[in-house]
């Protein structure tokens, strides 16, 4: 994603979703956890939220009801309405109309579909039609008078698989086709577009084009995307489409609406931090088991996958068994890992130094387990435990500095050295009572100037419970 595209989401008010195979896949109807955490992170933004669909209200399934948009621009905007149900825009087809389409199928020898803004029905229903329809309208009945009675904004066609009819030239005057199904598409008026209804919306709040951004995947976003002041196509998306997007995400299963929201600097990642939850975290478990007793440890693999896979790899394979903690400084860490014994050894599982994984959700809180290293990118086999207890800093000053606030108040109340924190990858946490009593024991030993223990303090071996 260039930076011309990052600048130009700065000026993003209002963040409009096609639904099917966009906010959801339309044949298994499954929605990523992510689409829930982009609605919360665009409000909280203070950015306005709009469903623009081919759907009629009724078409909404629970699932995006729930996410709480601001706006619904459906019936391929004409039917407009905000949150609260209050109508913005409407544009019913004329009933004259309605009838010269009804003439038309009949004479092609096809079945229609007549929606309204609340109820829609089916000329006839068969299989083929079931199978098509039922997945966005479900149990639709067969009225196919249902016109006479109802304002209709939307018709479809259902023609025989192989079959593709045109609108006579009469009708394609005033109305137009977009195919959505091998045997359908839909009938609206040929000023009808998803972009003339969130076009209505955007003149409501008094915005502009380049306030907009839009997600879609089908033809009938085309005009949307003409309309917007950026657009993005999902990865599976109509190549017409992919044509006119400013960018192609990744697909629905893949979190592309996350991930491209992510990328313009519009939605952030729900941060999740084990230390503050090592009850309920499930991961593999190390138990350090030296001359001083037993550190047990939860490790973090999906913080730290490269680091957490070396360090298990050396402990099944024996490699800290007899290794002394090299390196010990009361209220600051334990260190060890070096097979030479001086700090100055140890290798990785790699056979070279290894990158750092650095993350906003691990830090060198009192208990956290981190690599040692001799600056960027040169992780090998040793490792330090953080024993820090006495903190210097307020709250404040951490989250001024730029720490999670949550991070902030456990550096205060149980102690760390923050200022390791983007330097050492953290990759697990000491887990109960017990450990931190040993870890304490351990930095309570007498050591030489060089901080190295006078009396040899040994790991025995290292267990793994993955």
């Amino acid at each position: 994603m260039d930076a011309k595209l990052k600048y130009k989401a700065k000026k993003v008010k209002i963040v409009f979703f096609d639904i099917d195979d966009t906010l959801r896949v339309k044949n298994t109807g499954y929605i990523p956890d992510s689409i829930q955490q982009v609605f919360k992170s665009l409000k909280e933004k203070g950015i306005l939220t709009g469903i623009a669909s081919g759907r009629t209200p009724y078409g909404l399934v629970p699932e995006i009801k729930s996410l709480q948009p601001d706006f619904f621009a459906m019936i391929n905007g004409s039917y407009v309405e905000d949150a609260k149900g209050k109508l913005v825009h409407h544009q019913p087809l004329p009933q004259d109309l309605v009838e010269k389409v009804i003439a038309w199928t009949k004479e092609v020898g096809i079945e229609y579909g007549l929606l309204g803004s609340q109820k829609g029905t089916l000329s006839a229903r068969t299989e083929r039609i079931s199978q098509v329809i039922d997945l966005i309208y479900e149990g639709l009945e067969t009225d196919p008078e249902f016109y006479k009675d109802n304002a209709i904004y939307q018709m479809l066609t259902f023609e025989k698989d192989g079959q593709e009819v045109e609108l006579p030239e009469d009708l394609q005057a005033d109305l137009r086709t977009v195919r959505w199904d091998a045997i359908s598409s839909d009938i609206v008026l040929k000023d009808s577009s998803k972009a003339a209804g969130v076009a209505k919306v955007v003149e409501k709040l008094g915005l502009k084009p380049e306030n907009v951004l839009v997600f879609g995947d089908g033809l009938n976003d085309i005009e949307l995307f003409d309309y917007a002041g950026i657009s993005i196509a999902m990865g599976h998306s109509h190549p017409e489409l992919q044509k006119r997007a400013d960018y192609i995400t990744k697909k629905v299963e893949e979190d592309g609406i996350f991930d491209a929201l992510e990328k313009l600097g519009l939605v952030e990642k729900e941060k999740y931090f084990p230390q503050l939850d090592l009850e309920k975290f499930e991961g593999p478990v190390a138990r350090i088991k030296t001359n001083h007793g037993e550190l047990t440890l939860k490790l973090f693999p999906e913080i730290a996958p490269k680091t957490v896979a070396n360090f298990i790899a050396l402990s099944k394979d024996g490699y800290y068994d007899g290794i002394i903690f090299h390196r010990i400084i009361k209220d600051f860490m334990i260190q060890g890992g070096d097979p030479t014994g001086t700090g100055m050894g140890g290798e990785s599982i790699y056979g070279a130094s290894f990158e750092d994984e650095f993350s906003m959700e691990a830090f060198n809180l009192r208990g956290a387990l981190s690599m040692a290293n001799a600056g960027p990118n040169t992780n090998g086999s040793q490792f330090f435990i953080v024993q820090n207890q006495n903190f210097p800093y307020n709250a404040k000053e951490l989250e001024r500095g730029g720490w999670p606030k949550e991070i902030a108040a456990a550096y205060v109340e149980n102690g760390g050295t923050p200022h390791l924190d983007q330097r050492h990858t953290v990759f697990g946490h000491l887990v109960d009572e017990a450990s931190f009593a040993v870890l304490d024991a351990i930095a309570e030993v007498d050591t030489d100037s060089a901080d190295r223990p006078l009396e040899d303090v040994v790991i025995e071996t290292i267990e793994i419970e993955d």
